[in-house]
């Protein structure tokens, strides 16, 4: 393979692993509140059942 190929390669990886490793560190958790994170644990609760019921 000629050298730009090689460039063009290594410019492309380059590239996807720097946008990883920027949208890695800007990635925040969600703040939520004891209610919110019951409601979601119930609804997973739920789910959970329902998918169980379905096999």
């Amino acid at each position: 393979m000629p050298w730009y190929a090689w460039l063009i390669l290594v410019i492309a990886l380059g590239s996807i692993v720097g946008s990883l490793l920027m949208l890695r560190d800007t990635a925040k958790k969600l703040p939520l509140t004891e209610e919110q994170l019951k409601r979601i644990h119930e609804r997973n609760a739920e789910q959970d059942a329902k998918d169980n019921r379905e096999r």
